[in-house]
């Protein structure tokens, strides 16, 4: 039986988000590295995956028949684009389907952060009601009104954040050398800073930038110590677009009020990754969470079936793809 589609999640996941392809593709369902993946690629017109992996082999795009990568996300840093181009292999996303869930969790994990729900939970699991609720009210901790929020890139999420942020009261500054929609953060009344003003002036800093040579390291101890003291750090990009060794020096020093993580530099992290082995006020003031920024029920259905759409028009209709990086 021929194969129209190699996907390289398993089917179980379009069937959860009720999101399996309404045309009558023939996919073949497999795990990049089963066997059977190479064989297919000679056959398959279309190659779906998702954003969050290891990259691709290259020699699976080999004497291939694809012609289309979908990427069922926004994510691109698993394809090696120049290697694609040069076979003439189209490759396709889904930018902004994840941004309702990554504005959520970006706001609901500030707030966490500045007024230490977490901790508080400890706490008093721990039997220390009176002593943590005297530190809180001691503390006079903050709400998210009134703080200026950084945003560092201003793309599709990252300006669905600034605007989340916006309506909850809070002032905006950006760093984006190109920002994709600037009369947008205008009408936020958003400032463009650099990247160093930024990192001195914002309450919150939350990072919206993908993994590319430029943005590898942007993060570093040189910059984290320019933050403001106090200042609370989101990563919910890409794993390596911070130094987790320096955030690590800089929660154990006390200067960051606190850090969430959703992004590693390897994913899984390793048992001894230098966040995990913090330990006393450092551990408490850092949230981790497992790469689930942009995934709910409702992200994924809307990024699946935007996905399998842009392929069912690909094979049956021959039409150039929606969303197309190259």
């Amino acid at each position: 039986m021929s194969v129209d589609v190699l996907c390289l999640r398993p089917r179980i996941d379009f069937e959860r988000a009720n999101a399996l392809p309404v045309a009558p593709l023939t996919v073949a369902y497999h795990a990049p590295n089963d066997a059977e993946v190479i064989p297919l690629m000679k056959q398959a017109r279309a190659l779906v995956i998702p954003a969050v992996g290891p990259k691709l082999n290259a020699e699976i795009f080999d004497n291939t028949n694809v012609k289309l990568v979908q990427v069922t996300g926004a994510g691109l840093d698993r394809v090696d684009l120049p290697l694609l181009k040069s076979r003439g292999i189209a490759v396709a996303n889904v930018p902004g389907g994840s941004n309702s869930a990554i504005v959520e969790y970006v706001i609901s994990i500030a707030s966490v952060l500045l007024r230490r729900f977490a901790w508080a939970d400890a706490e008093i699991r721990a039997g220390n009601y009176q002593t943590v609720r005297a530190r809180m009210v001691s503390d006079n901790l903050s709400g998210l009104e009134g703080l200026l929020v950084g945003v560092i890139g201003l793309g599709t999420i990252g300006l669905a954040v600034a605007q989340a942020f916006h309506r909850a009261g809070c002032r905006i500054c950006y760093y984006d050398p190109a920002p994709r929609d600037a009369s947008a953060a205008r009408a936020l009344e958003a400032e463009s800073l650099s990247l160093d003003e930024l990192l001195k002036s914002a309450d919150v800093v939350t990072l919206h930038v993908p993994l590319v040579p430029t943005t590898r390291g942007l993060i570093s101890a040189r910059e984290l110590e320019k933050m403001k003291p106090g200042a609370i750090l989101i990563q919910a990009s890409r794993g390596g677009i911070v130094d987790e060794a320096a955030l690590s020096q800089a929660l154990t020093s006390g200067h960051l009020g606190g850090a969430a993580i959703d992004v590693y530099d390897t994913e899984p992290p390793s048992a001894d990754n230098v966040l995990l082995s913090l330990c006393g006020d450092a551990a408490r003031r850092i949230l981790f969470t497992p790469h689930i920024a942009g995934v709910t029920r409702q992200a994924a259905e809307y990024l699946f079936r935007t996905a399998w759409r842009n392929v069912e028009q690909f094979i049956f209709k021959n039409e150039l793809p929606e969303n197309r990086v190259q």
